[in-house]
C-alpha cells in the first residue's frame, strides 16, 4: 500500500509542473493562438472520455497493475511529446496521449487500493491518496511555476520532461507490487449475479444514484473553479487574477491541514450523511461568494469572502474523499471493481466537460443567476446525498459497524453438521 501511495503522489506532482501552464504553453510560448490551445484543452478531456468506458474492464480482465504500466507509459509519452509540439497536428496528438495516459491512472490506481485494504481501512487507505496528490500537486505547481520562463520554449521542455519522468516512476515503482489474488470482501459487498459489464451496472441502483450524486459534486465544485467562479470573481467581485492563486492556495492548504482532523469525524457516520454536510457546506461557501460579488462591501472584505469560498469547498473535498471513493469500491461486485471505478471516473470527466462550459459564460455575465443555481446544485447534493442512504446496507453506508460485529464468514463455511455443533 505505502507503494501504491508513493506512487500516485509522484504522479501528481508531475502533473502540477504542467496543467496549470498548458493553456499558455499552446497559446502564447508556441504561439499557436488561443483556439489552437483550447482545441488541444478539448482533446486532453476527450481522449479520457474515450478510453475510460474500455480501461475497466481491461482492468478486471488484466489487472490493474499491467493497465496502469501502459497507460502510464502512454502519458510519458505524451508528455514528451508536448513539449516539444510545435505545430498544431504534434500539439494535438500529444494533448490525446496524454489525456489518455493519465485517465486510466486514478481507476487503476484506486483499484489497486480496493485489492490491498479492507471496506473499514478504505476509508483511510483512500483519504491519504487524496491528501498525498493535492500535496503532490501543490508542491509540483509550486517548483513549476518557479522554474517557468515564457520567453524560453525551453523551460517548458524541462517541466514537461520532468513530468516524463515521474510517469515513469510511477510505473517503477507500481510494478514491483504483488497485488493478492483477490481483493478482501465482506458481507456489504453485493453479489455478482450473472449479469456484467454496462448491463449489470446499469441495473445496480444505489451505484446509479451515487453517478448522479457523483456528477452533481463535481459539476458544482471542480467544474467551477477555474472557469465560472475564476469569472465570477473578476468580473463581479472585481478581484485581482493574482488572488485566484491565494484562493486556490487557500484550497489547498484547508485539504492538507483539514483531512486527518476531518477523518475521525468521517469515520464514526454514515457516508451519505457526510456527503449530505458538504451539500449544505458548499452551499455556505456560494452564498458567501454571492456576498464578494452582489454586495456592497468594501474590495478588502469582497476578497476575504471570495477566499473563503475556495476554503469552503477545500473543507468539503476533504469531507469527500475518504467518503465517496470508498463507496464506489464496497458497491461493486468482486469481478467489477475496475469497471465501477472507471465508471466514476467517466462520470467525474463529464461534469469537468460540460461544468466549465455552463458556468463560464454565467459567471462572466449571469452574476446574480450564477449564483442562485449553484445554491440550488448544493441544496442537490444533500437531497440525493439523504436518498441515496436509502439504498445502503447499514455496512456500505457506515463501515465501521461491520467492524463492529463478529465475523460470520467461518460460520458461512461450516458444512451443516458442524454448524449445528457450534
Amino acid at each position: 500500500m505505502r507503494r501504491i501511495q508513493a506512487g500516485s503522489a509522484l504522479s501528481a506532482f508531475g502533473l502540477g509542473f504542467t496543467v496549470p501552464y498548458l493553456y499558455v504553453y499552446v497559446a502564447q510560448v508556441r504561439d499557436l493562438g488561443a483556439a489552437t490551445a483550447g482545441i488541444v484543452l478539448a482533446v486532453f478531456a476527450m481522449a479520457a472520455l474515450v478510453v475510460l468506458p474500455f480501461s475497466g474492464r481491461a482492468i478486471d480482465r488484466r489487472g490493474p497493475v499491467p493497465v496502469l504500466l501502459v497507460a502510464s507509459v502512454v502519458a510519458a509519452v505524451g508528455a514528451v511529446a508536448m513539449g516539444f509540439a510545435s505545430s498544431v497536428p504534434a500539439a494535438v496528438g500529444a494533448a490525446a496521449l496524454l489525456g489518455a495516459g493519465t485517465a486510466v491512472l486514478q481507476p487503476a490506481l484506486a483499484t489497486m487500493i480496493v485489492w490491498c485494504s479492507t471496506p473499514v481501512g478504505r476509508t483511510r487507505a483512500f483519504a491519504m491518496q487524496f491528501f498525498l496528490q493535492n500535496l503532490g500537486l501543490g508542491v509540483g505547481g509550486l517548483i513549476g511555476g518557479l522554474l517557468v520562463d515564457t520567453s524560453r520554449p525551453g523551460s517548458f521542455i524541462l517541466l514537461f520532461s520532468i513530468e516524463a519522468a515521474m510517469f515513469l516512476v510511477l510505473a517503477a515503482v507500481v510494478g514491483t507490487v504483488r497485488m493478492p489474488g483477490s481483493p478482501a470482501f465482506q458481507d456489504a459487498r453485493p453479489s455478482e449475479g450473472g449479469k456484467r459489464g454496462v448491463r449489470a451496472l446499469l441495473g445496480h441502483k444505489a451505484m446509479v444514484q451515487l453517478c448522479v450524486l457523483g456528477f452533481v459534486l463535481f459539476f458544482a465544485c471542480y467544474g467551477q473553479f477555474e472557469s465560472g467562479l475564476a469569472a465570477y470573481g473578476t468580473e463581479a467581485a472585481g478581484i485581482e487574477p493574482s488572488t485566484l492563486g491565494i484562493a486556490l492556495a487557500a484550497n489547498t492548504a484547508v485539504i492538507v491541514a483539514a483531512q486527518f482532523l476531518v477523518l475521525k469525524f468521517v469515520e464514526r457516520r454514515k457516508r451519505t450523511r457526510v456527503i449530505a454536510a458538504v451539500g449544505l457546506i458548499w452551499t455556505v461557501a456560494w452564498l458567501i461568494a454571492g456576498y464578494a460579488g452582489l454586495g456592497h462591501g468594501s474590495q478588502a472584505m469582497a476578497t476575504a469572502a471570495f477566499v473563503s469560498t475556495y476554503a469552503l469547498f477545500g473543507l468539503g473535498e476533504a469531507m469527500l474523499s475518504p467518503t465517496v471513493a470508498p463507496l464506489v469500491a464496497d458497491l461493486a461486485p468482486e469481478s467489477m471493481v475496475g469497471q465501477y471505478n472507471s465508471a466514476f471516473a467517466l462520470v467525474k470527466q463529464l461534469a469537468l466537460a460540460v461544468g466549465p462550459a455552463v458556468g463560464g459564460p454565467m459567471g462572466a455575465a449571469l452574476h446574480g443567476p450564477y449564483i442562485v443555481t449553484f445554491v440550488l446544485f448544493s441544496l442537490g447534493i444533500t437531497f440525493l446525498a439523504v436518498r441515496l442512504g436509502r439504498q445502503l446496507t447499514p455496512e456500505q453506508n457506515q463501515p465501521s459497524l461491520a467492524a463492529a460485529k463478529p465475523s460470520k464468514v467461518v460460520a458461512r463455511h461450516l458444512p451443516e453438521k458442524e454448524t449445528a455443533t457450534v
